[in-house]
């Protein structure tokens, strides 16, 4: 059975659903809760992304600069987009240039992704996408109690080639008391993970990645409910979580313990590294039928969490 560390680490990990946090990944529009005009694409590697607000203004946002993800360096910083939210007068002085954009793009037909919005394929093959995400959910179950944790944001990506992996297995912890999981996010072979964060867990450079993991028709209620955002731990890639009883963060409605949310099913997402899509992986809860599968999980987890100085077990 499962000891997991990291479980007594959560309860100063994040706290998202109070504090902004920086775009991680695909990155996300500064307006959120808009209307999805259109995706476009030219042959010299741009985007023009148009969307209206709920106040009713027309944007049309320039997007260039970036592909794919770098391995995580200390010494190089990962890749960005470069954007102009006024349609080409940013980069080009040029307050019209929106309006002369030759759309190239194909239809879309690269992988499924979750959450996807809008795709296209580029004249030079790479993919440019759109996926609409609620990732300032507050977490252990809490509903919205600020406007902002609400916000749907448009994740914009562009890549080529073979997608980030995300891992996300189950297993019992502390002795079988509770249900976990516990997973490895990859991307070309490579861990993904940051050199530093802050006190509340927010990455402090563009390779750091907070897992969003959610329980479904759990103590919090029925359906989907955000539990917690963690950090992928340096140099593995990899995370651990275990569904326990919690005291919720400062700043919160209520200071009064919150249940273990074991849940019918997980679901875990997490910002792509770079500028790659957002990625997601929902498992099955455990059941009472799975206590006799404790040395398949133990197995999975040796494997997968190889080298990890945070998430451990004892016998």
């Amino acid at each position: 059975m499962r000891f997991w560390l990291a479980a007594v680490l959560l309860l100063t990990a994040l706290v998202l659903g109070v504090a902004p946090a920086p775009a991680r990944g695909s990155e996300p529009l500064w307006d959120a809760n808009v209307a999805l005009l259109s995706l476009k694409v030219n042959r010299k590697g741009e985007a023009l992304v148009t969307y209206r607000r709920s106040d009713g203004l027309v944007r049309h946002v320039l997007v260039w600069g970036a592909l794919n993800a770098r391995p995580p360096s200390a010494d190089v910083p990962q890749v960005r987009f470069r954007w102009d939210y006024a349609g080409g007068w940013g980069k080009y002085r040029n307050g019209k240039y929106w309006t002369r954009f030759k759309n190239r793009c194909r239809p879309y037909d690269g992988p499924q992704l979750p959450m996807l919005v809008m795709a296209c394929k580029a004249p030079n093959g790479t993919y440019w996408t759109i996926q609409a995400w609620q990732r300032r959910l507050p977490l252990l179950g809490f509903d919205p109690w600020l406007p902002g944790q609400t916000n749907w944001e448009l994740h914009v990506a562009h890549w080529s080639g073979p997608l980030p992996v995300l891992e996300v297995y189950p297993n019992w912890t502390y002795d079988g008391a509770w249900q976990g999981v516990f997973g490895r996010y990859t991307y070309l072979g490579a861990p993904v993970y940051g050199f530093g964060s802050t006190p509340k867990g927010v990455p402090k450079d563009k390779y750091g990645r907070n897992v969003y993991i959610d329980t479904f028709n759990s103590a919090y209620g029925p359906g989907w409910k955000r539990e917690a955002g963690i950090l992928t731990h340096r140099d593995t890639g990899t995370f651990c979580h275990s569904f326990v009883p919690q005291r919720p963060f400062a700043g919160y409605p209520s200071q009064a313990t919150r249940p273990a949310a074991t849940g019918e099913r997980y679901r875990v997402t997490v910002g792509g590294p770079g500028v790659t899509p957002v990625m997601q992986v929902e498992i099955p809860g455990l059941s009472d039928a799975d206590r006799s599968r404790d040395a398949e999980f133990d197995s999975v987890f040796d494997r997968v969490m190889a080298g990890d100085r945070i998430c451990t077990r004892e016998r």
